[in-house]
C-alpha cells in the first residue's frame, strides 16, 4: 500500500467516565476508500468525530502525512484537508443550499470542487439552490452535506451514515457517485451499516464492535459468516 494519508494508533476516546474507543489502529491511504462498519453503538460515529477534531484524543494517536495531529482543534484539522460529513447532514437551516454550500468553500483551500462542480455532481441541488434545506428530501439533504464537505476541497472525506434513514432510490444515487469522487484523488472513509454496500464500493474496511476493531481486511475477501462475527461479536 502506499504510505499513509491518515494513520490512527492506540486511540482512545472517553465520554465523560464512558470509555467508547479502546486502542483502534486504522489507516487512510490516498485515493482509497475505506468503510466502518458495525452495529449502532460499536464507535463508528466516535471515530470519525474524533479524525475531525470534534473529542479529546492524544496528540500521536492521530497521525496526517506522519504528522500528530490528535490534540489539534476541529478548525485546524479541516484546515489540513479533512472534512466530515456529520451523521443527521446538520445542514444550517435558515441557510439556502446554495449558502450551506459557499460555506464549505469559506476554508479557501484550492482544488476541483467549486459551486459548478458540486452541481454538475448533484444537479439537482443547482435546481433547488435557493431552496431551505427543510424543503428538501433526505437524499437532496445528504447531498448538499456532502457537497458542502466537497466545496472544502478535502484530501480526506469522512462520511457518517451515507444512507442512515434515505429511501432506496437515493442511496442508489449516492454510492454511484462516490468512486467518482475518489476518482478526483481524494480519499474517503464511509461510516455504513449496510455491509453490502459499503464493501461492495470500498478497497477495505474496518468492523468496530464494542469500540474495538473487530475484524480488518480486504473488501473483496471477506466472507459474510466473518462479518456476522465481527459485527455482533458472536
Amino acid at each position: 500500500m502506499p504510505e499513509a494519508l491518515l494513520a490512527i494508533d492506540g486511540l482512545d476516546v472517553f465520554h465523560g467516565d464512558f470509555q467508547a474507543l479502546y486502542g483502534i489502529a486504522a489507516e487512510v491511504a490516498p485515493g482509497e476508500m475505506v468503510a466502518v462498519i458495525g452495529a449502532n453503538g460499536a464507535g463508528k460515529t466516535t471515530l470519525l468525530r474524533a479524525v475531525a477534531g470534534l473529542l479529546g484524543r492524544r496528540a500521536a494517536a492521530i497521525r496526517w502525512k506522519g504528522r500528530p495531529i490528535g490534540g489539534m482543534r476541529a478548525d485546524r484539522v479541516a484546515a489540513l484537508g479533512i472534512a466530515l460529513v456529520p451523521e443527521g447532514r446538520l445542514l444550517f437551516p435558515s441557510l439556502s443550499i446554495e449558502e450551506n454550500l459557499l460555506i464549505g468553500g469559506r476554508m479557501g483551500r484550492r482544488g476541483p470542487w467549486d459551486l459548478a462542480a458540486v452541481y454538475r455532481l448533484f444537479p439537482i441541488l443547482r435546481e433547488r439552490r435557493g431552496f431551505a434545506p427543510a424543503q428538501l428530501s433526505g437524499g437532496q439533504q445528504q447531498m448538499a452535506a456532502i457537497g458542502r464537505a466537497l466545496m472544502a476541497n478535502p484530501e480526506l472525506i469522512l462520511i457518517d451514515e451515507i444512507s442512515l434513514g434515505l429511501a432506496p432510490v437515493a442511496i442508489r444515487q449516492l454510492y454511484e457517485v462516490l468512486p467518482g469522487i475518489v476518482g478526483e484523488g481524494m480519499a474517503a472513509v464511509i461510516v455504513e451499516q449496510d455491509t453490502t454496500r459499503a464493501l461492495a464500493v470500498t478497497r477495505r474496511f474496518y468492523c468496530l464492535q464494542e469500540g474495538r476493531v473487530a475484524l480488518a481486511g480486504a473488501s473483496g475477501s471477506v466472507t459474510r459468516e466473518a462479518i456476522g462475527r465481527a459485527y455482533f461479536g458472536v
